[in-house]
């Protein structure tokens, strides 16, 4: 794996952090075969990420204690620009050298554990996490609305979806810390009176003059954010490839 032996090289201040972290973690590896499964069982599971981090979503939205209209407008300012943390992430995925996540690198003698040796794993670069920019993202914005839930939401995206996956070799402690200061950075925005007026403030119109027409929509992007955008990156996806496919025709 010359390849990956150069894109490393690049990056060996980073890379140091990353082997002393995954090499404690991965000791424990193959020692319990119902702790690497229940490892497992977390990862990727849309109830336990998505679905416990839309309930507090949820929650939130509609909590009563006289300050509504501005916990609403954090809370639609924090999913929209959580959207807006993916995307960055996935900008200097493609952007910058690829990296190949822990559990394919054989100078790393990762030990793959029990019962995730067939994962299938997207072929992206590792670089930075995704999940680590949504989850830390939605956390954010809970914390501004309510302390404890958000300490919930915080402890949620670090040990459920993010530890899972560096234990499981599929990112590297330093993709998370990066997707986490995305997520986090990108969310804080939602703080700034005037940004979450100029984002919010049209949609809490609607919801005041048409919840009819606003629930259904805003449940569709619930629903997607408990599924991890996973359907809207499919789309997308899809179409680069028709686009592309199209472009060769022509």
């Amino acid at each position: 794996m010359s390849s990956q032996s150069g894109e490393f090289s690049t990056m060996t201040h980073i890379f140091v952090l990353d082997r002393i972290i995954l090499g404690f973690l991965n000791q424990f590896a193959q020692r319990s075969n119902t702790f690497d499964k229940f490892v497992g069982m977390l990862f990727g599971n849309a109830l336990l990420e998505g679905g416990f981090i839309t309930s507090l979503l949820w929650w939130a939205w509609f909590r009563k204690r006289g300050n509504e209209e501005r916990d609403r407008g954090i809370l639609i300012s924090g999913i929209l620009l959580s959207i807006v943390a993916l995307a960055i992430t996935r900008s200097i995925a493609m952007l910058s050298p690829f990296r190949f996540r822990p559990r394919y690198v054989d100078s790393l003698h990762f030990r793959l554990p029990l019962g995730s040796e067939n994962f299938h794993m997207i072929n992206w670069s590792s670089f930075p996490s995704d999940h680590a920019a949504l989850y830390f993202s939605l956390a954010t914005c809970l914390c501004f609305v309510s302390r404890k839930v958000g300490v919930v939401a915080l402890l949620h995206a670090f040990f459920v979806v993010c530890m899972t996956r560096i234990y499981l070799g599929v990112h590297y402690p330093t993709d998370i810390l990066a997707g986490m200061a995305i997520g986090v950075g990108t969310t804080c925005l939602a703080l700034h009176k005037g940004m979450r007026q100029a984002i919010a403030h049209p949609l809490l119109q609607w919801v005041e003059a048409s919840p009819r027409s606003f629930y259904p929509v805003f449940s569709l992007i619930m629903l997607t954010v408990a599924m991890n955008f996973d359907p809207v990156e499919e789309l997308v996806v899809d179409a680069c490839r028709a686009a592309q496919g199209f472009i060769h025709v022509i």
